[in-house]
């Protein structure tokens, strides 16, 4: 017999191939010793093959869905400044003079004037000033004490760069259907023996939530952690686009385009259903997702610019990239390490835990 004419039956409860016993007539897990009847697994193998596939329907977003293209006149006093280093291209003042990079802080040159990009449909102002940014970085390096005490003293308020970074923003409708693995422990002692009996439970959910505004970067250059972190916004101060907006700023480039980033919102919108529903699955020691279907419909997509305030430093030949929400005063980022102090801390750590063994030793023995 072929080997693609085998059929293997799984334990819906572990995934282990299971068998039928003759004694029982029934369906038995060698591994987590879970027992089936045929009609269970009948049941169970229907609903299996009534799931549809999972389906994400996004409208496109083109000129004509979105704000346009930008007018000549707005255009008339932008310019591109790009990076020679990194490559990052960023939109400002014309008449701005040199500048530097807000990702890697190297010089930018201005190439051509401002043009190819789609006109953004909104845009949330900054609510911060670069002060509360050094403020923000002071508090940020509070408590860390494996901190070289020379970075410290290495930030200066010209290094902090106000940026409109670019976000493509999904609302749609999410339909699910999941199945979840659950299971109860229960243990107990006699004299002789400590026993454990795990049950397993199938719970099924069904419903549907609403998204808006599920956020994904739209620019390359900047770390899609960084941006995640600093979330959330405050959408409910959006407004629509003005060029007025960007005086005094740097706004990125996008290069990243709308249907590029459906995959990355797909993602996050599964996941955040995924975690809603599991959180209506009470009184179980574990939950896991068996099966999931998501269908996504009505799927919307705008285009923003949100206020990001950036910081690059560079250290012992490695640069430091600091970001903080423009309008909430979230702040995030990566802080180097003193080997020094590393290895005191260590040691230090090595002489506790070998303390607290031998007074556990004689205590004990």
């Amino acid at each position: 017999m072929p080997m693609d004419d085998l059929m293997e039956y799984k334990c819906p409860n572990c995934g282990g191939a299971i068998h039928f016993e003759a004694t029982t007539q029934m369906m038995k897990c060698p591994y987590c010793d879970s027992e089936f009847t045929m009609e269970s697994l009948k049941q169970y193998d229907e609903i299996l093959k009534k799931q549809p596939v999972e389906t994400y329907e996004w409208n496109p977003y083109t000129q004509n869905t979105g704000n346009g293209d930008w007018s000549a006149e707005e255009t008339e006093n932008m310019a591109l400044y790009v990076c020679e280093s990194c490559g990052g291209e960023i939109v400002g003042d014309r008449n701005m003079a040199a500048t530097s990079c807000p990702y890697c802080n190297n010089p930018v040159v201005v190439t051509k004037q401002f043009s190819g990009t789609l006109r953004p449909d909104y845009v949330i102002p900054f609510y911060t000033t670069p002060e509360q940014v050094t403020a923000a970085l002071q508090e940020h390096l509070k408590g860390k004490r494996l901190l070289p005490n020379a970075f410290r003293s290495m930030h200066k308020v010209e290094n902090v760069k106000g940026i409109y970074v670019p976000f493509w923003l999904f609302n749609a409708n999410a339909a699910a259907d999941i199945d979840f693995k659950t299971t109860r422990v229960h243990t107990w002692s006699d004299s002789k023996y400590d026993y454990t009996r795990t049950e397993y439970f199938a719970v099924h959910r069904a419903g549907s939530l609403g998204f808006e505004r599920v956020p994904v970067d739209g620019s390359t250059k900047m770390p899609d952690d960084y941006m995640e972190s600093i979330e959330p916004f405050n959408y409910s101060q959006m407004v629509d686009f003005q060029t007025a907006y960007l005086a005094g700023f740097l706004a990125d480039k996008y290069d990243v385009d709308a249907a590029q980033s459906v995959p990355r919102a797909n993602e996050r919108i599964k996941n955040s259903t995924l975690d809603t529903f599991r959180g209506t699955v009470n009184g179980y020691a574990t939950c896991t997702v068996q099966n999931a279907n998501i269908q996504v419909s009505q799927g919307d997509i705008r285009y923003a610019l949100l206020p990001v305030w950036m910081m690059n430093t560079r250290y012992q030949d490695k640069n430091y990239l600091f970001a903080m929400n423009g309008q909430t005063g979230k702040f995030v980022g990566e802080l180097p390490v003193s080997k020094a102090k590393y290895w005191a801390w260590l040691s230090g750590l090595t002489v506790v835990i070998g303390a607290l063994a031998t007074l556990v030793s004689w205590w004990f023995f």
